[in-house]
């Protein structure tokens, strides 16, 4: 899905435009795998996401998923009563793309890591207020992680 040669020109340009720090670290193998390993990953991983958002294809935003795991107290037979309660004339608050989310939700959630899902269940499921600054944006970019999980996954149903 990613040219090699793109993967590497990345790393290279990076690494050249850190050198400095770079230079300090030189002799030591591991960290200078570790440093082009994960510049790599997050190229591709970003390559990836450009390509799941023009494809055509539904993508969840990380608002639709913060909605689908605020949703998770609640059973699929109160969703199913609270559908059309609070529409106005401007938009459906609940539709019946909630259900769907919640089961995308539900599934990518798994997926994740278990301090990443833990936080997510805290901040979003239970509603319990940040604790700092630090875990407010933590959980921003669960949420983030949590809505390309369920691209990302429902990308992969769809070709099977």
């Amino acid at each position: 899905m990613v040219e090699k040669d793109d993967v590497k020109q990345h790393i290279l340009m990076n690494a050249y435009e850190r050198r400095h720090a770079l230079e300090a670290h030189w002799g030591d193998e591991a960290f200078v795998y570790a440093f082009c390993r994960k510049l790599g990953t997050q190229y591709a991983s970003a390559e990836r996401d450009a390509r799941d958002l023009e494809d055509g294809r539904y993508y969840y935003t990380p608002g639709e998923a913060r909605q689908a795991l605020e949703t998770f107290v609640y059973s699929d037979e109160e969703i199913g009563q609270l559908m059309g309660r609070e529409d106005d004339l401007l938009r459906a608050r609940i539709t019946d793309n909630l259900m769907s989310a919640r089961m995308d939700a539900t599934y990518s959630l798994n997926r994740l890591p278990k301090a990443t899902q833990a936080l997510l269940m805290r901040r979003y499921v239970y509603g319990l207020p940040a604790a700092n600054d630090a875990e407010r944006k933590a959980a921003n970019r669960a949420v983030d992680a949590l809505a390309r999980q369920m691209n990302r996954d429902l990308r992969k149903a769809a070709t099977k």
